[in-house]
């Protein structure tokens, strides 16, 4: 205590005055100081040596308000500030994000429906709400594409599906046939697109109507806003995965898109919208409230 008092003050007394009036060596104070610094020091080594590790396993996806809750998740007591100093002094940045485009044919004669969901992006049980949304990824064999199907409960995508081609087949019902067999369908569930021919055409209607239980919505022609959530899934992936690597083969982009999905946003990305927790964080903390 007495150290640390003369630490403290160091700006206001002279150190050999404070150590005389406090009956301390001068010397035995500048030992205790120099090994608070060293130890301070190897905090900070192993602090970055942390943060440089947790980068990398994340392929460079994680900024500092992520890095700083995944160390704190291992022990570190450390602030967001503080984390964003030091990535910055090891030279590391996440991938930085770039405009987004997404591509919607509209331009059919099929029936579309209302925006039921209307921008209600927060819900509180499972099966509530899915959305889904497609979008296109190049490779150095030409494009493949991506459909996908999110529980805007939890953020998982509980089904998608890629493929080489647009049809209804390959796209809205490949994503749809997982989803059902990975999330119980629930009386009342709204399924929120796009007006794209694939969400409208008369394949996948008669499919959603067979079950009798689900509500159909549509975003408002030429308003990306009101399916928001499901193009925001897109812009992390082309951000995290795509953006700035080499083009790669279709059979690797398969294999990319598989383990970007199940093993690292399904499962170990967290997520601003549950307040930093992963998918299945969240599910526990849920869980464990219910029990209690």
């Amino acid at each position: 205590m007495i150290y640390s008092f003369i630490k403290n003050n160091e700006q206001l007394f002279p150190i050999e005055k404070m150590c005389r009036v406090l009956q301390v060596s001068n010397g035995s104070y500048y030992r205790w100081k120099k090994q608070i610094n060293t130890a301070r020091q190897q905090l900070k080594s192993a602090i970055k040596k942390q943060i440089a590790l947790i980068y990398f396993q994340t392929k460079q996806r994680y900024g500092s308000p992520r890095i700083t809750l995944e160390l704190r998740s291992i022990g570190y007591k450390i602030s967001r500030v503080t984390v964003a100093k030091y990535m910055k002094e090891l030279g590391l940045r996440s991938k930085l994000s770039k405009k987004f485009k997404v591509t919607t044919n509209s331009s059919h004669n099929y029936l579309v429906v209302e925006n039921v969901l209307n921008r209600e992006f927060t819900v509180k049980m499972p099966s509530k709400v899915w959305v889904s949304d497609i979008t296109y990824i190049q490779t150095k064999e030409g494009f493949v594409y991506l459909t996908t199907i999110m529980d805007l409960y939890d953020r998982k995508i509980i089904g998608w599906s890629l493929s080489n081609a647009m049809s209804t087949e390959q796209t809205t019902l490949g994503a749809w046939k997982m989803a059902i067999k990975n999330r119980d369908l629930k009386n009342g569930l709204i399924f929120h697109s796009d007006r794209g021919v694939q969400y409208a055409s008369k394949k996948f209607v008669n499919v959603l109507d067979s079950y009798k239980k689900i509500t159909r919505s549509m975003s408002r022609k030429g308003n990306c806003w009101d399916n928001a959530v499901a193009e925001s899934f897109f812009k992390s992936l082309k951000t995290e995965l795509i953006y700035g690597n080499k083009l790669i083969s279709k059979e690797q982009m398969k294999l990319e898109i598989f383990e970007y999905i199940e093993i690292w946003y399904n499962r170990k990305r967290r997520h601003s919208a549950l307040n930093y927790a992963t998918i299945e964080e969240f599910n526990n903390q849920i869980n464990y409230k219910n029990v209690a």
